[in-house]
Order: C-alpha cells, then structure tokens, then sequence
C-alpha cells in the first residue's frame, strides 16, 4: 500500500540525498549493494545477539536506501533493466537476511513459543512469495498492482516490533509476526485474485523446451 503513496511525501528527503549521491560520482548500483550489504550485516549481527533497538534503528536507515537507488536512476536519465534486477535480488535477500535473524532470536534467545515461530517462518517465506508472484505475473505481461502488505508495510511492521521489543514492550514482536503472518497469506491470495482478473490471464502459453505438445 506504501509503496506508490509514500514516494511523494518521502522525495522531500530522497531527492537531496539523492543528488548528493551522485555528485560524489555513485552510481544508483553501487548504492544498491552497499546499503543491501549494510542491512544484511546489521540484520545477522545485532538482531541474534539481542541489540534488537539498535538493531531496528540502524537496519530502517539503511532500507531507506531502497528508495534512493532508484531516485538517483531516474535523475540520471532513468534506470536500466539490470539495475531494476539487481535491485529486486538484493531487497530478497535483505528480507530473508532480516526475518531470518529475527527466527533465530526467536528460537535461540526468546525462547519463544512454537505458535510465534511459525508466524515468523510464514512471514520469511511469504516475504519471499508475495513479490514472486507479482514478478512472475508481470513477466507474463499480466498487472499486479499493490497488494496489503508490501515491502514497506513489512520492514516497517516488523522493525517496529523489534525496536519496542529492544525497549522493554512485551509481546511487541509478536504481535508484529501474527499482524504480518496473516496479512501476508492475505497478500498472496490477492495477488493471485489480482493475476487471475488481469486481462490475458486465460491465455494459453507455450510450452517448456523439450515438453511434448498436445495441441491438435
């Protein structure tokens, strides 16, 4: 949902820093992977070892980054289909990094009922699901437009959770992990309903290389 209607309010930051970026000769890529790489070492570190305040804070201000690459193509002329790729790997990557960290807390540190490790794995593998389905659509010309919970929705939920867990809020991160377990499996069957109404969805495709056709 934040993902078209937060853009605006947030280029009142973006668009500076963005332009600071790149008179210091960056390129929107080279933005892509270090704030990618920052995350994910902030993620695997501070999160398994309790710093989750620290943890919410420092791993929120590099996400934003997410923003910034693309700001800094689109001043550059626009962005190119690598660099879109390249951006979408390294946001699964930093997902995956981020609720996987928080799993390992969850069953090594909290000690955390079974019921809350779930939501924290639906949402690890939904995380990854949710835009799957919406590349995989769009890759077959359909359009898949928003959806409940997104990336922004999701980082934000769940860093909120661990950041009032850091500060002594019980119950904090998992009522983040419920709230963002169902609101995934939510997200992915509206996707799917999204794909399925999409024009062209009833359209044959061809088969795999190698696979016998049946058509007569």
């Amino acid at each position: 949902m934040l993902s078209a209607r937060g853009r605006r309010p947030a280029a009142v930051v973006v668009e500076p820093v963005a332009r600071f970026m790149l008179r210091l000769g960056l390129s929107p890529n080279t933005i892509t992977v270090v704030s990618a790489s920052l995350t994910i070492a902030l993620s695997v570190i501070l999160i398994p070892t309790g710093h989750l305040f620290a943890a919410a804070v420092l791993t929120g201000v590099f996400a934003a980054f997410d923003m910034i690459d693309g700001t800094m193509a689109r001043m550059r002329g626009g962005g190119t289909r690598y660099g879109a790729t390249l951006d979408a790997t390294c946001d699964r990557i930093t997902d995956g990094a981020l609720f996987g960290a928080i799993t390992w807390w969850l069953i090594y540190t909290h000690h955390a009922a079974p019921p809350i490790v779930v939501a924290a794995l639906i949402v690890l593998v939904g995380s990854q699901v949710i835009s799957y389905v919406k590349a995989r659509g769009e890759a077959s010309g359909l359009r898949i437009v928003g959806g409940l919970i997104e990336r922004p929705e999701r980082l934000i939920i769940g860093l909120v959770g661990i950041g009032l867990t850091g500060l002594g809020v019980p119950g904090a991160v998992e009522t983040a992990l419920c709230v963002l377990a169902a609101g995934s499996l939510f997200t992915i069957v509206q996707r799917l309903r999204f794909a399925a109404r999409s024009a062209g969805a009833s359209e044959t495709t061809a088969p795999p290389a190698g696979a016998r056709s049946y058509r007569r």
